[in-house]
């Protein structure tokens, strides 16, 4: 089995050497770039199976360097951890709606930043699913359909639920407010819903059961898919 490849692009040396030795040990073959614009020719000439991207870069920034990625067919699929110096909410917001798949505060622990990178690597990459159905840690939803399963079962939810359920599991680690949650619920009172929204995130982790711990709640903004 071929070895999956991380990129790297940090201008933290003592950052590059610790990761670079441990992703080697977990068997991954890593790359590693200083700069953004050395990064983004590298990923995309060797095309890596995820980037591991730095926000403060020099040439080129780690938002501008998401943002590329994602605007380019050959690279557009390529899975991005961001990492960053600064933990305040709303950078992490700019992160992935400029593409990030999931975000990491400095400093970090190896370990658990690890288990993130493999958690991601195991997400069917956009290319090979339907546009209308996504599959995630034992939660299919297929909106062409209108069925969402869990671990094969079909689960009895309201529209409300399954749009909410549609929403968050597509773009997994992007926190979504309560007002962006309610666009995406159609054909509900915006007034009403915005008051319930909360109602319904409940009842969906109910029905999820055990699997209600990815619904996770972004405080002070609203709500995630995370990834464990």
């Amino acid at each position: 089995m071929a070895k999956q490849t991380i990129l790297i692009i940090e201008d933290e040396q003592a950052i590059i050497d610790v990761l670079s030795y441990n992703l080697t040990k977990e068997g991954f073959d890593v790359i590693t770039a200083n700069d953004g614009q050395k990064g983004l020719r590298l990923a995309e000439s060797v095309l890596p199976d995820l980037v591991v991207l730095d926000l403060m870069l020099p040439v080129i920034d780690g938002l501008q360097v998401c943002q590329t990625l994602r605007g380019r067919t050959k690279t557009q699929d390529i899975r991005i951890l961001m990492l960053t110096a600064r933990s305040e909410e709303i950078d992490e917001i700019v992160g992935f709606n400029m593409g990030a798949d999931d975000y990491v505060s400095k400093p970090f622990k190896i370990k658990p930043l690890i288990h993130r990178i493999k958690a991601l690597l195991r997400r069917s990459p956009s290319n090979q699913q339907s546009k209308e159905t996504v599959s995630i840690e034992g939660i299919e939803v297929d909106r062409l359909h209108h069925v969402a399963k869990l671990n094969g079962k079909e689960l009895q939810l309201t529209p409300t639920e399954f749009d909410i359920l549609w929403t968050l599991a597509r773009q997994p680690g992007r926190p979504f407010s309560r007002l962006e949650l309610m666009d995406r619920c159609r054909g509900e009172d915006a007034n009403s819903l915005e008051r319930t929204i909360d109602v319904h995130i409940r009842s969906l982790r109910i029905k999820l059961g055990d699997h209600s711990t990815f619904i996770d709640t972004v405080r002070g903004i609203g709500y995630r898919f995370q990834l464990k």
